[in-house]
């Protein structure tokens, strides 16, 4: 450990004590006793639904805590509001963006900005955070809309915003669920760059290597309650995921039955796509996937993959090419017809906007699909008895934690919120799934429950399309792995052949011959 961070653990930026949060009869959490060393990184792990988002939003002014103190560089603090963090040097990037996607960059950084940041032109501020996107290994052209970026690219920019206000407390929530694994590395030193100028970093994750990696010390939730707090150095990955869910779990590759795949079931043929800019994003893609095969894309974000889900799905018209499933041109089916007539089912990359109606309850989101065909409806009318016993038993097969299948579904974390997606689309039993980042900002152990249900999917005979941006999750469970680039398939390999290398060359456009 630096001498500097040596010198910095005499000093607590941040302290909670007996922190308590209640939402009507549901305790989120429980007497909640932290301690974050100023200059350093500080990892909260834990399972979703365990209360680490709850309590960073205490943290930033959006919840007020219904028990217990918050002490801020030694002295005795209340946070009223998210406004009044800032105040106090503490900035928040959430899980979920929040830009104006009309605006430029510069515009959604200066937005909201004290009445001294207005006193500087938009040119002067654009040159400010071009320097600063530097400094912190980013690259991002301040004149661009937002909505012209792709996710990875407005993360990066969630940051910057941060950074520009001069926050000295970063709390950051799954801030790599979004980047792409060459990404990743860069960010990782950007956080060690932040430790070093003398910020305090607090960090949401589940990715256990991340925390390895950069973390100086964790605290482990469980349930609402604080159960372990440790340095790091002292432990391994292993020890982490066990500390999170209270049992061991499959951190790497899963063993797949070894039975040879059958028919070709889907057969793509030169298919190409306009995306929402005019702009054609996918370009010139073959592939076929058999019966009890899943084949994995991998490849940077922002390259096509999202047009290929939408074009699967009949969510995009294609503007060349060709897709069949089971010898059936589909190319002009609607998304109707392909997900009932054709049996397709589809997990999306933005479970809020197409995944999940919010405002909902827990049952009628499992409902969405098939609330027209049994088991939800018998002669044309809602079976609600049989509908609440079915989501009942998805909500425990799936291990979906919530306070009732009555409840909202925006108030369940985002990792039930995906086992509850996953539920609906893999027990209408598909001939097809197309599966987009399935495990972006889940646990390890939620991890491990999805990985499972795809590969029982594959073993039924499904076949699906797993589309990543996180490489070793695509390696963990598929039999072949696409690479795309630029709204091209590069390279198709086998898994045991995708060496870092050669998937990195494949994503930066340098093709190769078919190898699988």
């Amino acid at each position: 450990m630096r001498t500097k961070q040596e010198q910095a653990m005499k000093t607590f930026a941040l302290q909670l004590d007996r922190v308590s949060k209640v939402f009507g009869d549901f305790r989120a959490l429980n007497n909640i006793d932290l301690r974050v060393v100023a200059g350093s990184i500080h990892a909260i792990l834990g399972e979703n639904g365990a209360g680490k988002t709850t309590l960073m939003n205490i943290l930033y002014g959006l919840y007020q805590p219904d028990g217990g103190s918050i002490t801020l560089n030694g002295q005795p603090a209340v946070i009223p509001s998210p406004s009044a963090a800032m105040e106090m040097g503490i900035g928040m990037i959430h899980q979920h963006f929040m830009l104006v996607d009309t605006l430029t960059v510069v515009e959604n950084v200066v937005l909201g900005l004290p009445g001294q940041g207005l006193q500087l032109s938009l040119a002067e501020h654009a040159a400010r955070l071009t320097e600063l996107s530097q400094t912190y290994g980013f690259d991002i052209d301040p004149h661009v809309e937002i909505w012209k970026l792709p996710i990875g690219m407005r993360q990066r920019v969630e940051i910057l915003k941060v950074l520009y206000r001069q926050a000295n407390i970063i709390i950051l929530d799954e801030p790599t669920s979004v980047l792409a694994p060459n990404e990743v590395a860069s960010f990782l030193e950007g956080l060690k760059r932040l430790r070093d100028a003398g910020k305090t970093v607090i960090f949401i994750t589940h990715k256990l290597d991340e925390v390895a990696e950069v973390a100086d010390r964790i605290t482990v939730m469980r349930l609402g309650q604080v159960t372990a707090e440790t340095e790091v150095a002292s432990i391994t990955t292993r020890d982490m995921a066990r500390m999170m869910v209270g049992r061991d779990v499959v951190l790497t590759a899963f063993e797949k039955p070894d039975t040879p795949p059958g028919p070709l079931r889907v057969v793509a043929r030169n298919l190409s796509a306009i995306d929402n800019r005019g702009i054609q994003a996918l370009k010139d893609v073959s592939f076929e996937i058999r019966s009890g095969e899943i084949l994995g894309v991998a490849g940077v974000d922002g390259n096509g993959q999202a047009e290929l889900a939408e074009v699967l799905t009949g969510m995009r018209a294609p503007s060349a090419g060709s897709l069949a499933v089971d010898g059936e041109d589909i190319t002009a089916l609607s998304v109707y017809d392909r997900r009932h007539r054709i049996g397709l089912s589809y997990v999306p990359e933005d479970r809020h906007h197409t995944g999940l109606v919010l405002d909902f309850s827990v049952m009628k989101n499992a409902m969405l699909r098939d609330f027209r065909v049994a088991p939800f409806s018998k002669n044309g009318v809602l079976d609600m008895r049989r509908a609440r016993e079915v989501t009942d038993a998805w909500v425990k097969q799936f291990d979906v934690r919530l306070r009732s299948v009555d409840q909202a579904v925006r108030f369940l974390s985002g990792g039930n919120q995906q086992k509850l997606i996953f539920a609906r689309e893999v027990e209408c039993r598909p001939r097809v799934m197309v599966v987009m980042q399935p495990c972006k900002g889940l646990d390890v152990g939620a991890i491990e429950v999805l990985q499972r249900a795809i590969l029982s999917e594959r073993q039924r005979g499904t076949a699906i399309l797993y589309i990543s941006t996180e490489l070793e999750h695509i390696l963990n469970v598929c039999d072949r792995v696409a690479v795309m680039c630029a709204g091209r398939i590069t390279g198709i390999l086998r898994p045991q052949d995708a060496t870092d290398a050669r998937v990195g060359a494949l994503m930066g456009g340098i093709s190769e011959a078919e190898s699988a």
